[in-house]
């Protein structure tokens, strides 16, 4: 029904893809993190919640917004098999969203309220960088969260994700994984070439006790794919970065949540 966060209770697994600044590769993330689980037969539905940055309608190429159902809850677009609602449905992508922390509230909670979701196998959820009132207002929105903080290989960017991981933790929800993106670019000679440093990821892993789930190389394919709304897990699926997506999506589908819900269960 509308007005009703209808994964309170469902047993939707909600991925939060995080990262401690913007630049990180973490909408790219996300979007082919999303295919790929959509790709392994799971029904999936994202959420852009990156109000600010909103990428993911041109990432999977959604040009139409939500529809209406007959109770006028919002039919999300779907294109990949991955259903999506972002802000850029309401807000022209050449228009800054300037909004303070109440609208921004209110805003994500109807993405989640206000939507005829169903209940879906996963709902992954493109995270605004940082540590500000949307990273909170959607913690107290899905409590049963599990996050994924997204990194590049130099020191300084992982130093920066380290204070979304103790953000997470503040909030009470559990840092599944790690991601490392842009870890390498292999050149014509088929050497593979460190550009922005190495260990960033894995030494995050290691602070925060959650095992690096991928590296995801430097590839032009992935920044072109995003632009033009044809995600690289879809056009090259057998590549490198492809490749390591689909190892990430099994690992994420093997990592049984860390706390046991029951829907006939509620709290009165």
């Amino acid at each position: 029904m509308p007005g009703e966060n209808p994964f309170a209770h469902a047993r939707t697994r909600v991925i939060a893809v995080a990262s401690g600044k913007g630049g990180v590769g973490k909408s790219s993330v996300t979007t082919n993190l999303a295919v790929t689980l959509a790709r392994m037969g799971k029904d999936v539905c994202a959420i852009d919640a990156d109000v600010w940055g909103f990428s993911m309608p041109r990432m999977l190429g959604v040009e139409n917004g939500p529809d209406l159902d007959e109770h006028n809850q919002m039919i999300p677009p779907s294109a990949h098999g991955v259903r999506l609602l972002s802000m850029g449905f309401f807000v022209p992508e050449d228009q800054a969203v300037i909004w303070r922390g109440p609208m921004l509230h209110k805003a994500l909670e109807q993405f989640l309220t206000d939507v005829a979701w169903g209940e879906p196998d996963y709902l992954i959820i493109d995270m605004p960088p940082g540590t500000g009132d949307v990273s909170l207002s959607m913690s107290q929105f899905l409590p049963r969260a599990e996050v994924i903080i997204v990194t590049t290989p130099q020191p300084a960017a992982q130093a920066v994700a380290q204070r979304a991981a103790a953000m997470a933790e503040k909030v009470e929800l559990d840092v599944v994984g790690v991601v490392e993106n842009m870890s390498w670019f292999r050149g014509d000679d088929g050497v593979s070439y460190e550009i922005f440093g190495s260990g960033g990821g894995q030494k995050l892993a290691d602070q925060i006790g959650v095992p690096l789930l991928g590296r995801i190389p430097l590839v032009p394919a992935l920044r072109e794919g995003g632009d033009d709304g044809h995600p690289i897990v879809i056009t090259d699926p057998e590549g490198e970065a492809a490749v390591q997506f689909s190892n990430i999506a099994e690992q994420i589908e093997a990592i049984a949540p860390r706390r046991i819900y029951r829907s006939e269960l509620k709290l009165m």
